[in-house]
Parts: C-alpha cells; sequence; structure tokens
C-alpha cells in the first residue's frame, strides 16, 4: 500500500505545477519576491512610503454552484476568472487597487491538464485585474469528493490609502447612480439557474437563437472585472461616492450596503439594456420579477454613486475604460433601501 493507492496521487501533483507555471509567471508584478513554487509568496511593500496611511482590504469567495456546468461541458478555463472576479470586484468597490491574488483547488482526482486549465483562468482573471497570482494550493480529497469534480475559492488582498476608500459616507439626496454593465449572469444565482434550465450537455450546447450563442456559453461567460473601469475613473480626477458589486441578493440587497443612512435609492429598469439571458430565465422559470432582482444583477455589475455634476464625466470615463455604462436612477431621502421602478 503506498499514498497513490490510497487516492493522492503525489507525482500528479508535481505535474500540475509544472503545466501551471506559464500561466502564473504572467501574471507577476515587480512587487513579487522570489519564484514560483516556495511555501509562501512574498509581496514587497515598499511603495506604502507614498501613502498617508496605507490600508490592506481584503476579499475572498469562491464561483459556487456555477462549476457544475463546467463539469457537464467538461470546460474548465473560465472558472477560474469569475473566482478573481468575486474577490477582486469587491475590494475595487471599497477603492482599493488589488495587489496580490491567492487560489485554493480541491478535487477528487488530481488531473493535471484539468486543474492547469483552471488556473489559466485564473491567471487571466489575474491579468485582467492587475494583481500577482503568487500562491495556491491543489488538494487531492479522495472519498470525499467525486474524482471529476471539484471547488475553486480565492483570497485577494488589495491596498489604498485611507483617504482614498469608497465607504459611502458622503452620499447624499440626489446622487447620479450610475450602473456599469454586466457580462450576464456572472457567477450567482447558480443553484436557481440549475433548476429553470435542463443540465444536460445536449441542452447547454444547442445553439439558442434569442442569445445568438449555445445556452452553456451564454451561462459560462465569466464575470466581468471591474478593477481598470474604477481606476480609470480615479485617474480622470472624478470622485466615487459609494460603489456596490451587484453579486449575490441582487440589488435589494448590495445597493443598500453603500448607502448611509437616511439615504434610499431609486433605480429606473428600463435606463439601461437588460441583456435576454435574464428574460429567458425568467420566462422559463416563471419567476417573479422581484425574486429576479434579489438574485441576479440584472444586466448590471457594478452601481456607483456621483455628484450630478460629474455624472456625464464619470459615463465617458467608463466608456473609454471599455465599459458600457448608464444612468440608471439617483439616491433620495428616505429608507436605506433600494427601489425598483
Amino acid at each position: 500500500m503506498d499514498y497513490k493507492k490510497a487516492g493522492v496521487d503525489i507525482e500528479a501533483g508535481y505535474r500540475s505545477v509544472e503545466l501551471m507555471k506559464q500561466y502564473v509567471s504572467k501574471t507577476m508584478r515587480p512587487e513579487v519576491l522570489g519564484g514560483i513554487g516556495g511555501f509562501a509568496g512574498a509581496f514587497s511593500l515598499a511603495s506604502i512610503k507614498n501613502m498617508e496611511k496605507p490600508t490592506l482590504i481584503s476579499g475572498t469567495d469562491g464561483v459556487g454552484t456555477k462549476i457544475k456546468l463546467a463539469f457537464l461541458l467538461d470546460k474548465h478555463d473560465t472558472v477560474g476568472i469569475d473566482c478573481v472576479a468575486m474577490c477582486v470586484n469587491d475590494i475595487a468597490c471599497a477603492g482599493a487597487e488589488p495587489l496580490f491574488f491567492l487560489d485554493y483547488i480541491a478535487c477528487g482526482r488530481n488531473i493535471p491538464e484539468k486543474i492547469a486549465s483552471i488556473v489559466k483562468g485564473v491567471s487571466e482573471g489575474c491579468i485582467q485585474a492587475g494583481c500577482a497570482l503568487v500562491g495556491g494550493e491543489t488538494a487531492e480529497h479522495p472519498d470525499l469528493m467525486p474524482e471529476e469534480e471539484y471547488d475553486l475559492a480565492g483570497f485577494a488582498v488589495g491596498l489604498a490609502d485611507e483617504k482614498d476608500i469608497i465607504d459611502g459616507h458622503a452620499i447624499k439626496a440626489g446622487d447620479t447612480l450610475i450602473g456599469i454593465a454586466s457580462s450576464g449572469v456572472h457567477s450567482n444565482g447558480f443553484s436557481l439557474v440549475r433548476k429553470v434550465f435542463p443540465m444536460t450537455s445536449d441542452a447547454l450546447i444547442r445553439y439558442n437563437n434569442e442569445l445568438g450563442m449555445s445556452l452553456g456559453d451564454a451561462l459560462l461567460t465569466p464575470t466581468r472585472i471591474y478593477v481598470k473601469a474604477l481606476r480609470a475613473v480615479k485617474e480622470a480626477g472624478l470622485t466615487i461616492k459609494g460603489c456596490s458589486h451587484i453579486t449575490g441578493g441582487g440589488f435589494y440587497e448590495n445597493i443598500p450596503r453603500m448607502l448611509p443612512d437616511g439615504i434610499g435609492a431609486k433605480v429606473e429598469k428600463k435606463s439601461y439594456e437588460r441583456p435576454v439571458i435574464f428574460d429567458l430565465l425568467q420566462k422559463s422559470g416563471d419567476i417573479d420579477e422581484h425574486v429576479m432582482y434579489n438574485t441576479y444583477n440584472m444586466g448590471i455589475g457594478m452601481v456607483l454613486a456621483v455628484d450630478p455634476a460629474e455624472a456625464d464625466a464619470v459615463v465617458k470615463a467608463l466608456e473609454g475604460a471599455g465599459e458600457k455604462a448608464y444612468v440608471i436612477g439617483e439616491t433620495v431621502a428616505g429608507e436605506k433601501e433600494a427601489v425598483i421602478c
């Protein structure tokens, strides 16, 4: 008896590391110290000497049951982008620059090519966010997980000068709400998605005329990463008073998280282009409108609160960074809640 016969293949682990190095190396920043494959990742903080009150801001998240679609379609190179996005978008909406990222992959059996494909996606997400992939862990869990399955989670650390942190305290009634378009469902609400649509490979790969692609491709579209877009607003000399990442809980839970007491948000549904995937999901599942806005991003991945005098300039800066942005509403005096009308 040996470890391999017990279900853990150490050699496969070595092979995975070698395969993923080509992707990890592309994420390196000048602050990264040492090479790939050490026991810990080292990142220089020499740049904090230029800040008044340097503040570390961190976030952690996973991909959730969206990875079930990756299993069904045997496509594993996009969920890593989702994992990075869910972490760095949270950090960015607090006003921080993501510095580095670490991933954790738990699998039933270590298949090196599959693990490398997952890490390829993680690396691509880090490149989009401008952060370094400084470490990670691949854990083989025989008997705990089916051999063909895995779970994926990550952790990111960012940096901001305390004076630049976005916490919503300056939001007042009459501020403009700007929505940045999502790339689709992103990484929330897939437990409901999987109950609405048939989860078979045939159904997922079949071309859908309404979507202009297969249902599987639409659902696996990676979560959009907004780090560079928010940076573009800052570099344009504009102020973001509040920022909300529209994740699990949709509009109703996430928008109020950026609001101070005594201020609510009014969002106009017809102010932006709603992606077809949400119409198809709502119709196919006979889902109530409130449930849709309480579960999904409905086409808006990030909501910003800005001074009305700067609203046009903010939209222009976001569009210059490659985003679709819309004025979707305003803040109002009243209960700390989101009203969708």
